[in-house]
């Protein structure tokens, strides 16, 4: 039987057309806004599409879970930085969102796969009821991430337009809201995995102490 390419899964390839579309979305912010934030939330997107498709075809990967994760943290920290530039005096919160975007979920899936989870979106039924809603109901997990980036995206289309419409800052109030609920969730992240890794770590220390004695 010949060995299966993981990079050339499905998934996969999904994945490498998210990091295309970030990196085109990257490119134009400085001078095509609306092209810009297309391509930036058709890569958010394509993330609901490479789940689906890791699932029907078989093909769920370590790799693929930590392409994903990086695709996801790294294109939000990128959309941060030129908010940055455009907002500067709320600088010290986007840093904030950053630096807790990036530490939860890293901290959730070092800690997953510590655990033996194949994804950072498979936990433990038994744990945080939170995170179980948050990552077991298909539903709630889109409306959370696509509401947290649509009002990151808001933010910078606002910014380029010179009178919006009133809808666009009702629906930037919707979505603000969804950004703070999803900002504790990532709190929650911390402490779950921080727990988590500090279960592991005892129960390694248990299992030296045991051998030893």
């Amino acid at each position: 039987m010949a060995e299966e390419n993981i990079f050339l899964f499905v998934p996969n390839l999904i994945g490498y057309a998210r990091i295309v579309l970030a990196l085109l979305s990257f490119y134009l912010m400085p001078c095509c806004p609306l092209p810009a934030v297309f391509c930036y939330l058709l890569s958010a997107l394509l993330d609901a599409f490479d789940g689906h498709a890791a699932r029907a075809l078989n093909q769920s990967t370590k790799f693929g879970a930590m392409l994903d994760m990086l695709t996801d943290r790294c294109a939000t920290m990128c959309l941060l930085v030129n908010l940055s530039l455009l907002y500067p005096s709320y600088t010290f919160l986007f840093q904030l969102s950053m630096t807790l975007d990036v530490a939860s979920h890293w901290l959730h899936l070092h800690s997953s796969m510590m655990k033996g989870a194949a994804s950072h979106k498979t936990i433990d039924l038994s744990g945080n009821p939170i995170l179980r809603i948050y990552y077991t109901s298909k539903p709630v997990l889109f409306v959370m991430c696509m509401g947290n980036e649509l009002f990151f995206c808001l933010l910078y289309v606002l910014h380029h337009i010179e009178e919006p419409a009133a809808w666009l800052y009702w629906l930037q109030g919707v979505c603000a809201v969804i950004s703070f609920l999803k900002a504790g969730i990532s709190v929650l992240h911390l402490i779950t995995a921080s727990r988590n890794m500090a279960a592991v770590d005892a129960a390694e220390r248990e299992k030296t102490m045991t051998k030893t004695q």
